[in-house]
């Protein structure tokens, strides 16, 4: 594991990372999604496509790297565009889960690697709309005490910067962008998402003018059990790449 420290925003981030096959060609950039880590990825990335640098970083504000102020994704992005600078590290690939996904859709890649991307604005449930108009009335009230119980799991145990990014990505809607990406992408989903749902990978299929869907059996992180195949098919996407 290694650190470097990245300036954005007059701000300092000390960026956690860690590189696979150093000596590969091409560069793999893995992002995590939200409440993750590069070490989870890792431990389910590493073991397969040995012929690229694989790239691990952990987000700002998870894992080890820190997040001393509130970002957007599109902050996210730019720091981890910087971070790729000091790292003499190109566009090649970069494979995004969920939050990652949205990261790497910025970073505008040669090969995009779509893992339960977030990005897509779905319809809140009832219950999810209620708990935010609850919310606002307790706060409103002077009941804030009341506020943890109606907080999104994701949120709980947040840092005040993370707590507030957290607020600026939950909502954002990237159709545009997915609409505006013009290289080869690659869209693994899983059949079971409730949070990121396959209606999502099927609008993005349709934004994306040269991409190609794949579904699995699974949830959120069907991805744990299907490694092995995603890396197959992202090598297959790659090489399509350099044979035109």
């Amino acid at each position: 594991m290694a650190v470097k420290s990245i300036q954005h925003m007059q701000h300092t981030f000390d960026i956690s990372y860690e590189i696979l096959n150093p000596e590969a060609k091409v560069d793999l950039i893995i992002l995590h999604g939200w409440g993750s880590n590069k070490n989870i990825m890792k431990n389910i990335f590493s073991p397969f496509m040995d012929s690229f640098r694989h790239i691990y970083i952990d987000l700002p504000g998870f894992g080890k790297s820190t997040c001393p102020v509130a970002l957007k994704t599109s902050d996210v992005s730019r720091i981890v565009e910087l971070f790729m600078i000091h790292l003499n590290a190109s566009r090649d690939i970069i494979l995004g889960h969920s939050f990652g996904g949205k990261v790497a859709l910025l970073l505008d890649p040669k090969v995009l690697v779509l893992v339960a991307s977030a990005g897509i604005k779905v319809a809140k449930p009832l219950s999810i709309q209620f708990k935010i108009a609850t919310t606002k009335v307790f706060n409103f009230l002077g009941l804030k005490k009341f506020r943890s119980l109606f907080i999104a799991a994701d949120a709980k145990n947040l840092s005040r910067p993370m707590y507030d990014t957290f607020k600026n990505v939950v909502n954002e809607d990237f159709t545009q962008e997915f609409k505006e990406y013009e290289g080869k992408a690659l869209l693994c989903w899983g059949e079971e998402d409730t949070a990121t749902p396959l209606s999502s990978g099927q609008t993005i299929k349709e934004l994306i003018k040269d991409s190609k869907l794949q579904v699995y059996n699974g949830d959120h992180f069907f991805f744990t059990k299907e490694a092995q195949d995603i890396s197959v098919r992202v090598e297959e996407t790659f090489l399509a790449t350099v044979s035109h």
